[in-house]
């Protein structure tokens, strides 16, 4: 009994698969006597499946269903069809299927998903629904989806390295405020010292007790010492044989080669922004805002954009504000913002101020890039030493 009923609970699942492989193929069939443009294709793409919804311009619903997250699945689906709009929210698998079906022919739309709150936000949150709301949007108008610039496939290559290095400093980070940690609650302390020189120190003033279960954990630390020198030499290639514009950007003192190559990249077109300023606010280094009726609150920024390229912009600032920081414009317009914080009594008047000098930075780093010029850190002082 129990194996005849196993063959009847197959059997119907069996059929169940059948009927939907049926109904899907007629529905690509129907998708595939379409006109060119006449569609609009909603995506939410998954780990494994994506979920799609297709209207007309009219914004009729004529399709969804389900697709496999792979290449072969993505090929199968689109090809046939004439050129049609497939929209989509910015996500893991985003980059390489928009690069795919734009091979196939199709007009891709990418939405910044940050922008997108009526999706983010919804009380009925579901894969379904999302897809049934990207095609709704795509009919409306692209400018509705907020797309975000793609970058090329070997500056992309280039950024994930930066990245991997990132990474590789977290971890570093991470074990080394372990072996502080551990430490600690055998009442030492392991002198102050900076990353590179940690392993040395700790060797030396590790307790006894902690040195079996520590040990491993030093040897890590070493390796990725090493792994990360590795890096850097990279990253230097980098910036002398295929990026020599960050060389404009290395002028400002407190701008290594890791902040101005992970600038490049970034960025990777400067002609994009209308407006040198506009690099501060696609950082997301501008104030957020809610102004409603006489209430206009201080808030803090925005966050957007890049959060790699916005921390180290944010710590050449403070190398900037700090005291072996070199005399400019900048530090002087930074030391100034601190000044007046700190006697209208802000708290992390400093950071403030940082942050400020970190979107000034990111302006005046675009402007030496479409210049081409030599900076001058001290113009506008000069400028108006006469008048003074």
């Amino acid at each position: 009994m129990q194996k005849e009923t196993g063959m009847k609970k197959n059997s119907k699942k069996q059929t169940k698969r059948a009927e939907q492989a049926k109904m899907g193929a007629a529905q690509l069939s129907g998708l595939q006597q379409r006109d060119a443009n006449s569609l609009v294709i909603g995506m939410d793409l998954g780990d494994r499946t994506s979920f799609y919804c297709v209207r007309t311009l009219g914004q009729e619903r004529i399709a969804t269903g389900t697709i496999a997250t792979t290449a072969a699945a993505m090929v199968e689906f689109f090809q046939g069809m004439k050129r049609q709009r497939v929209v989509m929210e910015t996500g893991t698998h985003s980059r390489w299927v928009a690069h795919l079906l734009e091979l196939l022919g199709h007009e891709v739309i990418v939405g910044n998903s940050r922008k997108l709150k009526l999706i983010t936000q919804n009380d009925q949150k579901s894969d379904k629904v999302d897809a049934g709301l990207l095609s709704k949007l795509g009919c409306v108008g692209a400018e509705w989806l907020y797309p975000v610039y793609r970058r090329s496939d070997s500056v992309q290559r280039d950024l994930a390295m930066v990245r991997a290095r990132e990474a590789l400093v977290e971890t570093r980070t991470g074990l080394i405020n372990h072996v502080r940690g551990q430490v600690k609650s055998y009442g030492c302390r392991i002198s102050a010292c900076g990353a590179d020189r940690f392993v040395e120190v700790a060797r030396k003033e590790l307790p006894e007790a902690l040195r079996p279960a520590l040990a491993g954990v030093l040897e890590i630390l070493e390796e990725l010492e090493d792994q990360l020198h590795r890096y850097d030499c990279q990253v230097k290639h980098a910036c002398e044989q295929k990026y020599p514009q960050t060389k404009w950007l290395m002028q400002i003192s407190g701008v290594g080669a890791l902040t101005a190559l992970t600038y490049v990249l970034t960025i990777e077109d400067p002609g994009r922004f209308e407006s040198s300023r506009d690099v501060g606010s696609y950082l997301g280094l501008v104030a957020k805002r809610r102004q409603s009726g006489g209430r206009d609150p201080q808030l803090g920024i925005t966050k957007t954009g890049d959060e790699l390229l916005r921390k180290l912009l944010v710590n050449c600032a403070h190398h900037i504000l700090g005291h072996v920081g070199a005399d400019s414009d900048l530090r002087r317009w930074g030391l100034n913002l601190v000044a007046k914080g700190q006697k209208a009594g802000q708290q992390g008047a400093r950071k403030r101020a940082a942050t400020a000098v970190a979107r000034k930075l990111a302006v005046v780093m675009h402007r030496l890039w479409v210049d081409e010029r030599k900076y001058e850190p001290l113009r506008n002082s000069r400028a108006l030493a006469p008048a003074a």
